[in-house]
């Protein structure tokens, strides 16, 4: 895959951003983790348009990410120190342990 050969974006490797999303027994959505608690992006899924754009806001394989809030449909995150409100249906597509 053409992807695979890229170096870098934003400091990510683009492989993390394209991976395929594995089956876990311990891994939840992003929209069902709790405010305060903090997480590890374990893989995206949805269309590769879905998985780059979450990739590009820094949500890659193995990242930290803190929930801060859910507010009128967004859930509110800090990752790689930047506060970000996504919608839930994106935070669905984000697994995390």
């Amino acid at each position: 895959m053409a992807m695979e050969n890229a170096t870098t974006l934003h400091g990510a490797n683009l492989k993390h951003c394209y991976s395929q999303p594995s089956v876990s027994h311990h891994a939840m959505p992003l929209s069902m983790v709790g405010a305060g608690e903090k997480v590890r992006v374990k893989s995206i899924s949805g269309k590769d348009e879905t998985r780059r754009f979450l990739c590009n806001l820094g949500f890659v394989e193995d990242a930290e990410v803190s929930v801060v809030s859910e507010l009128g449909g967004n859930v509110i995150v800090v990752v790689k120190g930047t506060r970000i409100a996504i919608s839930k249906a994106m935070a669905n597509r984000v697994l995390a342990v």
